[in-house]
């Protein structure tokens, strides 16, 4: 009677509209308790019009440190020059190997490219969809000077696997944290460790629809090596140690002074946010399990998740696109991250890989859908989201 209860229940809950417009994002509602605070710290910016490299660029670098157990931040542009300045400050020979994962944002492949390194793919596990480190190890060889880690969704990858291997084989481990700042990992030691700072270097992104945005373009790199902090800082400098004394082939590649007072403000509010997020995330778990052909977002017990994004794994041949079309139908949005593997885009062709090479990957692009999250949705919205969800799955 409670099975047949509960389905009723989704089904008159479904049949209704939803209690407010709901957004995949909803950067307005998110910002909207301390508007203010954004406020005022724009006009002070206007105000002091240090628009380059003014005291809040350093100032926000220290306490996003702080936050993270200390560890040094460099500040840059974007996300993907982050990727770029860490590889060059490894100083690897042209041609060399960098390991990445086959389910991946083509960021990660696209800073290894352009300082002609090689991206070599290594498969993702089918449960966390990250990188699986016996694929990584199978893709080691004498070329390889780097392993490139992706912490996808808001957990981290097999830091403690990973961390063996590089160290065994003598690479660097880079971690690709955009989607998980904040995240962290407890090693079989009872270490715990935020996620971007476990590696060589980390990076991060702060592209408006990460846990932590500005409001445009921005991005920052993490080391627990003060020397190599220095070098970074300077290869994000034009390559040099003062002006006009260019030490190295650098970029220019600056967090304006701006995005740096605005990310101040929302650092002081990502506890609140984040917390928010897991809630959200929990619910979610709640109210979609036990669904057959849903699989809900996989926990590595050693990390937390800060849910970036909530991604289902839906299976069966058009499921995912009859769940996607019943959601659109009941002004649900929702999203795919990644439609199409790496290794099949055209601009990567020259790697040579083919269909079937990277099997989990290959599935997990037919099956992921990612439903809303984000520290504005409603207990209404969400109801009526899982509602919705369970309706689908209960016909």
């Amino acid at each position: 009677m409670a099975s047949i209860f509960g389905r009723v229940y989704c089904f008159l809950l479904a049949a209704l509209l939803p209690p407010a417009p709901i957004s995949l994002l909803d950067l307005a509602a998110e910002h909207a308790s301390y508007q203010a605070e954004l406020d005022a710290a724009w006009r002070a910016t206007a105000q002091e019009a240090a628009f380059i490299q003014g005291p809040a660029v350093q100032a926000f670098a220290n306490e996003l440190g702080s936050w993270l157990g200390g560890a040094h931040v460099v500040p840059c542009a974007n996300g993907t020059d982050a990727l770029t300045l860490t590889l060059l400050s490894l100083g690897l020979p042209p041609g060399a190997e960098v390991i990445v994962p086959a389910f991946t944002y083509i960021a990660t492949l696209e800073a290894v490219a352009l300082l002609g390194l090689r991206p070599v793919l290594a498969d993702v596990r089918p449960d966390t969809f990250m990188l699986d480190p016996a694929a990584v190890r199978a893709a080691l060889t004498p070329r390889t000077g780097a392993v490139l880690a992706v912490h996808l969704f808001g957990q981290c990858a097999d830091l403690e696997d990973l961390a063996k291997i590089c160290s065994a084989a003598g690479v660097a481990l880079v971690e690709d944290n955009a989607q998980a700042l904040g995240a962290t990992f407890t090693f079989a030691s009872g270490k715990t460790a935020y996620a971007g700072t476990v590696g060589k270097v980390g990076t991060t992104s702060f592209f408006p629809s990460k846990n932590l945005g500005c409001l445009g373009d921005g991005g920052a790199l993490f080391t627990r090596d003060a020397a190599h902090a220095s070098l970074l800082q300077r290869l994000a400098n034009h390559g040099q140690a003062q002006k006009y004394d260019h030490q190295h082939i650098g970029l220019n590649s600056r967090l304006d002074t701006l995005q740096a007072a605005l990310l101040r403000v929302k650092l002081r509010h990502l506890p609140a946010a984040q917390a928010a997020r897991q809630a959200l995330g929990a619910c979610y778990d709640a109210g979609l399990a036990d669904m057959p052909g849903l699989h809900i977002p996989a926990r590595d017990p050693r990390s937390s998740h800060v849910f970036h994004q909530y991604t289902l794994r839906i299976e069966g041949d058009g499921r995912r696109e009859a769940l996607r079309q019943h959601l659109a139908q009941h002004a649900i949005p929702s999203a795919i991250y990644y439609p199409l593997p790496v290794h099949q885009q055209p601009a990567y062709a020259y790697l040579g890989y083919g269909a079937g090479q990277f099997p989990v990957a290959e599935q997990l692009c037919q099956q992921v859908l990612s439903l809303p999250l984000h520290p504005g949705l409603t207990g209404a919205q969400l109801d009526y989201i899982i509602a919705s969800t369970r309706a689908f799955f209960a016909v």
